[in-house]
């Protein structure tokens, strides 16, 4: 499926190009990316792996969303981002970042991992231009518990061009629980790893798809009803040789 207003050449990109070469927007890496690093690879791999062979969704970690078409500094570099409804396989082959003009529509779903040099922007003009732009969920992970976002786990979804936060849930041990709508899907810190579960089952979804986890929930709780009758057949079969 196309993307609204997306071109069929890259002509219009490369003219850009020439008048905004690369290193006018060229944004460096954080000081602290070795220690962002082992965590945002985690969130980037789990949440690459479940859209990276859908063809109408485009789902990337790094790189810019570029937003102006008259002004290539005017860019933001998200950890990870998720537009749905786009030709993907177009995107990867032909725009080296996103620009939002060619793809017709901001990212759907953004997410950051938090680095101490980075934190600030994240809760400040990140939050405030991807709010700007139209993207309808902005989330936030904190590997190190909160020291720097002040909370391991946040997500926002647009309201009315507002951001309003979700509620995380805490359960018994401490772990933390925050349901997307948009992507219907959980995502979960238990103080040590990230992932992300089914909210109707509670599996986890790493490497495996939502129908995947229901219909291996679904064969399990058969096999417990199973089991459960053989149980009772059993009981009635030993009442009845108690009685004769």
């Amino acid at each position: 499926m196309a993307a609204t207003g997306m071109t069929t050449e890259t002509t219009a990109y490369k003219t850009w190009l020439e008048k905004y070469p690369k290193e006018y927007y060229d944004e460096p890496d954080p000081e602290d990316r070795v220690l962002q690093f082992p965590p945002m690879y985690r969130v980037i791999g789990i949440l690459f792996e479940m859209y990276k062979d859908s063809p109408d969704v485009f789902a990337i970690g790094g790189g810019f969303i570029l937003y102006d078409e008259t002004n290539g500094n005017r860019r933001v570099a998200p950890d990870f981002l998720i537009v749905f409804d786009v030709d993907a396989v177009y995107i990867r082959e032909n725009l080296p970042n996103y620009l939002m003009w060619e793809i017709g529509k901001p990212p759907h779903f953004v997410m950051e991992v938090a680095s101490q040099s980075t934190a600030a922007n994240d809760l400040g003009h990140k939050r405030e231009l991807y709010e700007r732009l139209g993207v309808q969920e902005y989330w936030r992970f904190d590997h190190k518990d909160g020291e720097h976002y002040g909370q391991p786990l946040a997500g926002e979804r647009l309201v009315d061009g507002v951001y309003e936060p979700y509620e995380i849930l805490v359960d018994e041990d401490g772990s933390l629980r925050g349901y997307s709508e948009l992507l219907d899907m959980v995502f979960y810190w238990d103080g040590h790893e990230f992932d992300v579960l089914d909210p109707e089952t509670g599996l986890t979804l790493h490497r495996i798809t939502i129908a995947e986890a229901r219909a291996q929930a679904a064969e399990t709780r058969a096999e417990e009803s199973e089991a459960r009758e053989r149980a009772l057949l059993e009981e009635i079969a030993r009442l009845r040789q108690q009685r004769q």
